[in-house]
């Protein structure tokens, strides 16, 4: 039963992503909205559902050790698995990705945590002061929303420069040439999609890591290491698959926000959150090895942000073979 479980989760949380994807990017041509924005928001936090019940559930079972490293585990799969997998099958053009502010935030997040993390044990009030930082990151974005929305609206009314008219009409042509894309869907479809997208992919979590960590423990694996391994890919998985998804159609702006975006939920949120259940102890390992894992990882994408890189199947094999390294020095 393990295994089918693994395997039916498996396969829920491969048409969930595809349905968030497709709900995701017609909301944003709706709403007027960059598909950037929605994936950093939406589609982000929708696939880190899994981490965040998964943490509750651990410190409430008093295993708090396996919500932190689900969420240092998960961050640094995002990164090199969820990435490099996609980049390996079909590439990203992600030269024309508009990340570098948000790269930025999910940097300051990470030495942010970093620093909480050796203060630690964490507690509701270190909680507070990660959930504080998500409400700066969160506004950041909606204020950017609604100036993007205003500036499009402005654009529509009067022209003023034929480079803009260029400008919104190639954007606009190189949208609806994508598939699945619709800029009439109706809006009842997007929020089947969306819907379906976003119960889906915790669903399928679920399944698959109650399976997964069923079969690992019957080998007599540790708890902590499950949650840096087993948990952190089983709970990354609705990103990797709705970053294939978004890799297959084209939408490199989806795919990029959604690992930027999931990164700074789990960083932020999930262990924000789930210290009002518990305090949350830092192994000693994780102050030496995993958390600088986690940076350096977060790191070694910043010439693809600041450079305009494209994340071509050289950097996914890159990216692929740096995470094998890493689950193999954890589980040696």
């Amino acid at each position: 039963m393990d295994w089918l479980y693994a395997g039916l989760g498996l396969v829920i949380l491969l048409l969930a992503g595809d349905a968030l994807v497709r709900g995701a990017v017609n909301l944003s041509l709706r709403l007027g909205i960059p598909a950037l924005i929605v994936s950093l928001t939406i589609v982000a936090f929708g696939t880190s559902a899994p981490e965040l019940l998964i943490s509750i559930q651990a410190v409430l079972d008093g295993v708090p050790g396996l919500a932190l490293g689900n969420v240092v585990g998960s961050n640094t799969a995002n990164i090199l698995l969820v990435l490099g997998i996609p980049a390996m099958l079909f590439g990203f053009n992600t030269s024309q990705c508009r990340t570098r502010k948000s790269y930025l935030f999910m940097i300051f997040s990470t030495f942010l945590f970093i620093a909480v993390s050796y203060l630690g044990p964490i507690t509701w009030v270190h909680g507070m002061i990660l959930l504080a930082a998500l409400g700066l990151v969160l506004s950041d974005n909606f204020l950017d929303a609604r100036a993007d929305r205003r500036n499009q609206k402005g654009c529509n009314r009067v022209c003023e420069t034929d480079v803009n008219i260029e400008l919104q009409d190639d954007e606009i042509d190189i949208d609806i040439d994508l598939e699945g894309v619709d800029k009439d869907m109706p809006w009842w479809q997007i929020g089947v999609f969306t819907l379906l997208g976003l119960v889906g992919l915790p669903l399928g979590a679920d399944l698959l890591v109650e399976g997964a960590t069923h079969i690992a423990r019957s080998y007599g694996v540790d708890d902590t290491v499950i949650g840096l391994t087993l948990v952190a890919v089983g709970t990354s998985l609705p990103e990797l698959a709705t970053t294939v998804m978004a890799a297959r159609q084209k939408h490199a702006d989806v795919a990029l926000g959604n690992v930027i975006g999931s990164n700074m939920f789990n960083l932020l949120a999930i262990i924000g959150i789930a210290s009002f259940f518990g305090d949350i102890p830092v192994a000693e390992s994780m102050l030496r090895f995993d958390l600088w894992v986690m940076l350096g990882a977060s790191l070694l994408i910043a010439p693809i942000v600041f450079m305009h890189w494209n994340i071509n199947k050289t950097w996914g094999l890159v990216l692929t073979a740096a995470y094998g390294l890493y689950v193999y020095v954890v589980l040696t």
